[in-house]
């Protein structure tokens, strides 16, 4: 079964960052073994039709969690916070969607829908979940955090990935900003993305990793197209025109990702 059509921006915490209770499900975790990023995709769409088809909302409360080394046993973890997020995206389901719309999937009333979504998001705390993720497409102001020569590509099972330092994305991301909002008089989305990860990317440890992963979009993406996507060599590229006063060579690079991104956008419409 091919994963959900999702790509993600992960951080892996060194296991010191967790303490007391969620430090223990943590370890207790890390002991009955991490999921396979790969497989992560299609590990939370079953809790999740599981949960429904049993006429609860949400996953149960079950810490599940991705792995990645820096170093010989320097180990680094991301919990999935799965219930969270899925009581954040109930909560957004909720405020967005119409009434008949809302009776139809719901497995539970719409009061006691919102008071679970809001107990589950509530259940992290202070601590902000450790992934996002977007829907059939990669937010293109998340290369500004990576360089092009750092991609990972893996064909069995296929994977595309960057790793990065935190400070660096941290740094990357408000630079990033900076620059485009000097650049666009009138302000920018993409600077408000920056923004916003740049503020996520501050509540984690300062020695974690930042994984910005393709996904389950790499089905979608065929051999050829990915030997030749240079998206973060792009973004870049554009952010240094636009650093240097050449706002319509910024505006070509970005045309040319959207060029790229938007076949993969299009089969949301054509599936």
């Amino acid at each position: 079964m091919l994963a959900p059509f999702l790509s993600y921006l992960r951080v892996y915490e060194p296991l010191r960052a967790f303490e007391g209770p969620s430090g223990d499900a943590v370890r207790a975790a890390l002991a009955r073994g991490a999921v396979r990023p790969e497989a992560m995709g299609n590990r939370e769409r079953e809790l999740c039709l599981r949960a429904m088809l049993g006429s609860r909302l949400l996953p149960p409360p079950r810490t599940e969690i991705l792995v990645t080394e820096r170093g010989p046993g320097d180990v680094l973890v991301c919990p999935l916070d799965t219930r969270a997020r899925a009581g954040a995206a109930v909560l957004g389901f909720l405020d967005t969607e119409a009434p008949f719309l809302k009776s139809v999937i719901l497995p539970v009333p719409e009061p006691a829908a919102r008071r679970s979504a809001e107990r589950a998001v509530a259940d992290l705390g202070e601590a902000a979940a450790h992934v996002v993720s977007a829907t059939w497409t990669v937010p293109l102001p998340w290369f500004a955090l990576v360089d092009q020569e750092d991609r990972r590509v893996r064909r069995h099972p296929r994977r595309v990935w960057w790793q990065v330092p935190i400070s660096r994305a941290r740094g990357r991301a408000a630079r990033a900003e900076e620059v485009i909002r000097a650049g666009f008089a009138d302000g920018s989305g993409a600077a408000d993305v920056l923004a916003e990860t740049g503020a996520w990317l501050d509540r984690f440890d300062r020695d974690s990793v930042v994984e910005l992963d393709y996904g389950g979009l790499v089905h979608l993406i065929d051999d050829v197209s990915l030997r030749s996507d240079t998206s973060a060599a792009q973004v870049r590229e554009a952010l240094r025109a636009l650093r240097d006063g050449d706002v319509d060579g910024a505006r070509r690079g970005y045309e040319r990702l959207r060029a790229f991104w938007s076949p993969v956008v299009g089969k949301q419409r054509s599936g």
